[in-house]
């Protein structure tokens, strides 16, 4: 059996994708707009040390596998495909034609892949020193990079789409609209935004609502762009980003807390304190703004190890349902007061990123390698199909810190004033 009758027993006739492989076999119609190409043994290699999407990564970050066509449209097409889906007796039969040698030959994941020995030598998961060095592995990929694929805004979370038609800068400037409308935002208070990326948030609160906003960052490229970008708007009276851990932020008695794309970095067993310690930090009718990806149910794995995305983009990330991180919210304190899911804003959101890694391909691959654009063309076109099927959420939820007397600070219909 040849590598291009596996293939056509996995994906079946209507997938329209056409297969290559170095065994001279052929699949798929010639007229499909998209073609695979298994160019060596070793991709086979990698799918049997690690059968799934983690060997099939490895294949493709490391070059033994090529796509050519739409990443996003192959994956949406093969998204409910698996190994499962051929008998038992056909897996036989595939491998005594495919032989022993690639099945038995032992070859190393790609350099862009994380060692998990060499996280767990810096303690358990989410302990500093390892949360500084995954942060470090994703966000310090270079800034130059992250300019061509996330444009001139720099920022790294989901944009919030006024119309059909919005730009990608259009959409993230709403959703720090958004945010600070739901902070109750006005000149002269203070604001800190944990994991605050490189900047965003922390500008657009000084710039627009002359807020004082500090922001802290674990990426030390994130913070040197930052503060660089502050000095050129001229907004150093008011804005400020550090390279530290939130959890270093010895300041208290802000006025209002913004958390953007941090929560998933934090871990199932810290939330109560990281809850707690953004409580601690402000005053009473002081808001949080939660915004995080989140799993759909509670009944799904938190954390998945071997997944590619733990391996390859955000180490020790783990993903909770909103119910359950509304609970430890309240639990600590906080009424909620506002909550809704930005989903679907995401998958566009991913949808121009890629259309941006795609319009500086060569460049990328000039700057960061061929391995590491391949692994962000993988990841992003992955999460736009894992955002459209309900795989994954993305929510933001507003919580109050009470007064003593149990006040909200809140206007009575403040959904109004939201976009």
């Amino acid at each position: 059996m040849k590598l291009a009758e596996i293939f056509e027993k996995v994906v079946g006739p209507e997938a329209n994708v056409r297969l290559t492989a170095y065994d001279g076999s052929k699949a798929g119609p010639a007229s499909a707009d998209i073609a695979i190409d298994i160019r060596s043994p070793i991709a086979v290699a990698y799918l049997a040390q690690a059968p799934g999407e983690l060997g099939l990564a490895r294949a493709y970050v490391s070059g033994h596998i090529d796509v050519h066509g739409d990443m996003y449209s192959l994956l949406s097409r093969m998204w409910s495909i698996t190994l499962d889906d051929i008998p038992a007796s056909e897996k036989i039969a595939a491998v005594r034609a495919l032989g022993l040698k690639p099945l038995l030959m032992r070859v190393p994941p790609p350099p862009q892949e994380v060692r998990r020995s060499m996280l767990a030598r810096m303690g358990s998961r989410h302990a500093k020193e390892r949360d500084a060095q995954a942060i470090h592995h994703h966000y310090d990929v270079s800034n130059t990079f992250y300019e061509w694929v996330l444009g001139p805004s720099m920022a790294y979370t989901c944009a919030t789409f006024p119309r059909e038609d919005a730009t990608l800068e259009e959409a993230q400037f709403t959703k720090f609209d958004l945010v600070a409308r739901k902070l109750g935002l006005k000149p002269g208070m203070r604001l800190l935004d944990v994991g605050c990326g490189w900047g965003g948030m922390v500008m657009h609160a000084a710039r627009e609502y002359g807020v004082k906003a500090l922001g802290v960052t674990l990426s030390r490229q994130q913070a040197e762009w930052a503060q660089k970008a502050i000095a050129e708007a001229g907004l150093e009276e008011l804005a400020e980003v550090r390279h530290m851990d939130y959890r270093d932020v010895t300041e208290s008695g802000f006025d209002a807390v913004s958390s953007i794309g941090l929560t998933e970095h934090i871990g199932k067993d810290q939330l109560p304190n990281y809850f707690r310690f953004l409580y601690g930090k402000l005053v009473h009718g002081g808001r949080l703004l939660n915004h995080c990806i989140t799993r759909p149910t509670g009944t799904e794995k938190t954390f998945n190890g071997g997944g590619f995305i733990n391996r390859y983009v955000f180490p020790d990330g783990e993903l909770e349902s909103v119910g359950y991180l509304i609970r430890q919210m309240e639990d600590i304190g906080f009424e909620i007061q506002h909550e809704e899911n930005l989903r679907e804003h995401y998958a566009r959101t991913l949808r121009h990123w890629c259309d941006n890694l795609d319009a500086h391909w060569d460049e990328a691959v000039a700057e960061v390698g061929r391995g590491t654009a391949r692994v962000w063309r993988l990841y992003m076109a992955g999460c736009i199909v894992g955002f459209e099927r309900n795989k994954v959420q993305l929510h933001q939820v507003l919580g109050v810190k009470l007064g003593s007397q149990g006040n909200s600070g809140m206007p009575l219909r403040p959904a109004l004033d939201w976009p």
